[in-house]
């Protein structure tokens, strides 16, 4: 057996982290024996196989005078108040059927999902909650820890087991063909009671982690929405290097600093793509269908320091400043600076809320499916514009701050990665 050394990442307890030492194994000493692909040093024994509902007790409780939240289960969130879902409780009547669920419990949903499409299994954290009656609610023997359990039920080799229960894809009400019985009926590979509390005691260390990392992120995204605000308003302005602040913003038409590019394709130039979220992007690095034409004799040609915007979605922000050359549909409009600017202040200020309701007041078309904005009318768009030199100060502030999330978001999705390793290799 080889070993490898893994320490608790980001662990604030000394004790915890110098215990926590795993070993690695591709298989068992004879090839038949249960092992995990990794686990702590300490912990040998083999893990026993048994059904689910060995390890867990039903729970049907009703309680009509209950005034618990009314909660359910999001495959990506595990439970939320039914509110953030549906802005308001949608349960009705139906609410006297809800299933009270106390903390430490388990329910899973057997709806599908993008995220899991074989359901999701959650521990209730909150004291109580009025959930649904339609999940599959349980209370895990004490024998067991209810953490590590709820953990190994999300695990995708239990969805290897669920997928092969489902006798049909969806049913009407959205819901997996699954019973009760069915589900709790899986097979369940344990190991013993201190090491399943170990187990979830490290995990639970990661998923900390995590959140800490994905609050950051939001944070940060928090932060820039109010830069945008104080900036684009000009409550928050510059200075220059005499410590005085800048110019007052001059009200310009967008006709007077841009033209529109109308230059055809060639043949043989690099497909680029508008999104709303990531700009200008090459076309291979965006993941939808390519309904692009085979005849691109109509495609019009883009440039670095070049805006390119879909015509039909500018109102919604569809926009965004070109680091490539190439080309784009002809759904597009691009347009070019006629005086010196710096482009990337221009790239935010079209991505300002104030600034796309006024896009979409100058958009023609009789229903949002038909708006759509062309160069003559965007050349007639006016807007308080700030000086080249106050426009390169406010981009480097967006872009180092964009830098900052982008660096915090793949932060995020590594130690999610790290985390469905975890997952994959410390459950059988």
């Amino acid at each position: 057996m080889e070993n490898t050394e893994n320490k608790i990442p980001n662990s604030e307890n000394q004790d915890t982290q110098n215990s926590s030492f795993f070993s690695e194994s591709i298989s068992s000493s004879n090839g038949l024996e249960p092992f995990p692909k990794l686990r702590f040093l300490e912990f040998k024994n083999t893990y026993k196989k048994i059904k689910l509902n060995k390890a867990v007790e039903r729970i049907q409780r009703k309680d009509p005078t209950s005034e618990a939240p009314v909660m359910m289960l999001s495959a990506a969130s595990g439970f939320i108040m039914q509110s953030e879902k549906y802005s308001r409780e949608n349960a009705g009547q139906s609410l006297k059927k809800y299933i009270l669920l106390k903390k430490g419990e388990l329910a899973y949903n057997h709806g599908a999902s993008k995220y899991k499409p074989f359901g999701c299994c959650f521990e209730l954290k909150e004291e109580e909650a009025r959930i649904p009656y339609v999940y599959h609610c349980f209370a895990v023997k004490e024998n067991n820890d209810k953490s590590y359990i709820a953990r190994l039920l999300n695990n995708q080799k239990i969805d290897q087991q669920l997928k092969r229960l489902i006798s049909s894809s969806v049913r009407m009400d959205g819901l997996l063909n699954i019973s009760y019985e069915e589900y709790t009926g899986i097979d369940l590979y344990l190991p013993s009671l201190p090491e399943q509390q170990k187990i979830a005691a490290f995990l639970s260390l990661v998923d900390v982690r995590i959140e800490k990392q994905r609050k950051l992120v939001e944070n940060l995204k928090k932060y820039k929405r109010g830069l945008f605000f104080e900036i684009f308003e000009q409550k928050r302005r510059f200075k220059d290097g005499n410590n005085k602040f800048y110019p007052k913003w001059e009200k310009k038409s967008l006709g007077t600093i841009f033209k529109e590019r109308t230059e055809r394709a060639i043949g043989n130039e690099e497909l680029l793509s508008v999104t709303i979220n990531s700009g200008v992007k090459k076309r291979c690095e965006v993941d939808v269908k390519d309904n692009s034409s085979d005849d691109k004799s109509k495609y019009k040609k883009l440039y670095p320091n070049d805006i390119a915007y879909n015509t039909m979605r500018m109102w919604q922000g569809a926009s965004g400043v070109s680091l490539y050359e190439g080309i784009v549909s002809p759904a597009y409009t691009v347009i070019t600076p006629i005086i010196p600017v710096k482009i990337g202040f221009f790239g935010y200020y079209f991505k300002y809320i104030k600034t796309i309701q006024i896009f979409q007041k100058f958009s023609q078309g009789l229903t949002s499916d038909t708006w759509n904005l062309k160069y003559p009318q965007l050349s007639e768009i006016q807007l308080l514009i700030p000086n080249i030199e106050e426009q390169e100060k406010i981009y480097e502030t967006f872009k180092f701050l964009d830098d900052k999330i982008l660096l915090s978001e793949n932060t995020l999705n590594l130690l999610q990665d790290i985390k469905k390793g975890l997952l994959q290799k410390m459950f059988i």
